[in-house]
């Protein structure tokens, strides 16, 4: 199995790499189609942050963690997904063809604490809401989810028609989600981006719109 690593503001020593990419080995023998595996390593704050994440079968594991440690920064975010693995062990049978229901990556116990094993539970849907999906510009959308309070936003996209999503980003400023294009579809894929709304100015037709959106909500 490949292991895509991508590292900001930080060096990989190839000790390292190789004891990540030993233990990342392993989903191998939990499942029977591994489709990708990246490691994403940053350094921020003072912490190293490290990203793993797993695409079995087309069921998506991710788990990140932080540390003052490389290492013990990679081993906390693979004990992540070990616990997500063990709580979802039904549906990852089903749909990611698991084909054990023992999961460990043997994981040094002096670097990560032992926890409580986590319960299955259903994923109930216990609220639904429908909602209306106006047309705007994404730069509408921001001033639109940022006067709700909120940390995304859905909206039709009024230059392409389709129905995208805006998000709050941790590293700051905002993100914008487009559906990728199908195998079906003629135009080409929609690529995504990161945007900031600093030195933009709404047009008045967009400002009279959004006001009138939220006074709706009071």
């Amino acid at each position: 199995m490949e292991v895509r690593f991508f590292t900001r503001n930080v060096e990989l020593p190839g000790d390292i790499k190789d004891y990540m990419e030993k233990k990342l080995v392993k989903i191998e023998k939990f499942f029977d189609r591994i489709l990708d595996t990246q490691v994403v390593l940053n350094y921020k704050r003072g912490m190293n942050v490290v990203e793993i994440t797993a695409n079995v079968n087309g069921v998506i594991m991710r788990g990140e963690d932080y540390a003052p440690d490389l290492r013990k920064a990679f081993d906390k975010a693979l004990k992540n997904i070990e616990r997500q693995v063990k709580k979802h062990k039904s549906y990852l049978t089903d749909r990611a063809r698991m084909k054990v229901q023992d999961v460990s990556f043997d994981i040094d116990p002096e670097i990560i604490a032992a926890s409580a094993p986590e319960k299955e539970e259903p994923h109930e849907i216990v609220k639904r809401k429908k909602f209306s999906v106006d047309v705007m510009t994404p730069l509408e959308a921001t001033m639109q989810m940022d006067l709700l309070g909120h940390s995304f936003f859905i909206f039709k996209n009024d230059e392409t028609g389709e129905i995208n999503v805006v998000y709050r980003r941790e590293e700051g400023g905002y993100g914008l989600l487009e559906r990728a294009a199908s195998r079906g579809d003629n135009k080409p894929l929609p690529r995504g981006r990161g945007f900031s709304v600093l030195g933009e100015t709404l047009r008045a037709r967009s400002y009279v719109r959004l006001c009138s959106y939220c006074k709706s909500l009071k």
